[in-house]
């Protein structure tokens, strides 16, 4: 019998790609589903974005780039930030990697292993702690309170760091809860941070330029004090919806760049070739799409949580960034996954319960935006009909 290394037993995954299977095998065999599960834009790639693919394909682009990024795509990322978030990033501290998975994969390896402390948000993305618990590490949950925002705490944040920390992985604007944390406790967390010069920060900023009610992203490359060990973590899927073409990036402390480049190197060689230049356009080109696209995602994002708050037994905070709301449904007396199941198989609505981003998890669902306006009253319909004509399993 073939047998594996124990830490295979410890391996998560990210539900919400089994709930989009099942959802689809759904939808193939006859029934209406109306998918609030996946968080992807429904958008497609902008045109000149797919076109400099093409370009890149017919000019040769064939073969393998350098394992950290072609440079031009690398000073492209690094004058991004600068415009946007007025911060000087050497191109030489900028790496490609296919999707934004890949820079927790690294991070968390690097500081994971038996005896270790790794923090992350609660509930968070899912694949933080599936990592953490793959080396062995220690997951340590920041929780994310609704009284909150959903947005974390400095001093909670603080209180949980321990001489056995390594990590500290930070998400806003988060999934799965559409929190956005003020300006004001990423400040406090910082300046507590000087306490702490041996622990590792991973900033999760994926979604930082979806961001709603006038409120200005702050990234974590904002502060020199931590510049020396700050994993910053961005990439092309949310912003550019290009989800499929596999597109992230990395901006790493210098002691670290090599460590992970020797991973790249050890794991995937380099990221798609053609879709580098691809990259190139989305920063470089004409930005209406992303902002049309933002546009309208605040849009849904009302008539959401207008109508969740609508249903009786759920209420919903408006959320500030990202294109996900994290609705309260523990009035209604169920758990939130045999609810999200029910809604799926019975009511056509495919969602995730809150348990699969963590332990505060429950008593939440994660409900995607990321669909037409027609299809979300579609789905509330069906989730209101449903919590009245149902009573918990």
């Amino acid at each position: 019998m073939l047998s594996t290394v124990a830490a295979f037993d410890r391996i998560g995954e990210e539900n919400a790609f089994a709930v989009l299977a099942r959802a689809t095998e759904l939808a193939r065999q006859g029934r209406s589903i109306v998918n609030l599960g996946i968080g992807q834009p429904d958008f497609p790639t902008p045109p000149h974005i797919v076109e400099a693919a093409i370009k890149a394909l017919r000019d040769g682009h064939h073969g393998y780039t350098p394992a950290t990024g072609i440079l031009p795509l690398r000073e492209a990322v690094a004058a991004d930030l600068h415009r946007r978030l007025g911060v000087e990033v050497s191109p030489d501290l900028v790496m490609i990697v296919p999707g934004g998975k890949v820079t927790m994969f690294m991070a968390i390896l690097m500081f994971g292993e038996p005896g270790a402390d790794i923090l992350y948000p609660d509930p968070g993305f899912p694949i933080y702690r599936s990592m953490i618990e793959f080396t062995g590490a220690r997951p340590i949950p920041v929780p994310m309170r609704e009284a909150n925002g959903f947005a974390f705490s400095a001093e909670e944040t603080l209180s949980l760091i321990t001489p056995q920390t390594r990590l500290l992985i930070l998400n806003s604007p988060a999934n799965p809860t559409g929190g956005v944390t003020p300006k004001a406790e990423i400040d406090a967390l910082v300046e507590g941070l000087a306490r702490f010069p041996d622990v590792a920060i991973m900033s999760d900023e994926i979604y930082g330029q979806m961001i709603y009610d006038g409120l200005e992203h702050r990234s974590l490359l904002s502060y020199p004090a931590i510049r020396d060990r700050l994993i910053l973590l961005d990439g092309w899927s949310k912003t550019y919806a290009m989800t499929g073409w596999r597109m992230g990036y990395s901006v790493w402390p210098k002691v670290l760049y090599d460590k992970a480049r020797k991973l790249v190197v050890n794991s995937f060689s380099c990221t798609n070739a053609p879709a580098q230049w691809a990259g190139i356009a989305a920063l470089e080109g004409p930005q209406d799409a992303a902002h049309d696209m933002v546009a309208e995602f605040d849009r849904r994002r009302a008539v959401t949580v207008a109508g969740l708050n609508a249903i009786p037994g759920v209420s919903a905070i408006v959320p500030k960034g990202a294109f996900y709301a994290f609705p309260n449904i523990t009035e209604t007396g169920w758990r939130a996954k045999p609810l999200a199941s029910a809604l799926l198989e019975q009511a056509g609505v495919a969602t995730i319960g809150g348990p699969d981003f963590g332990v505060y998890g429950e008593g939440y669902l994660r409900l995607s935006y990321a669909n037409s306006t027609a299809n979300i009253e579609i789905a509330l319909d069906r989730i209101a009909t449903f919590l009245r004509d149902n009573r918990p399993a």
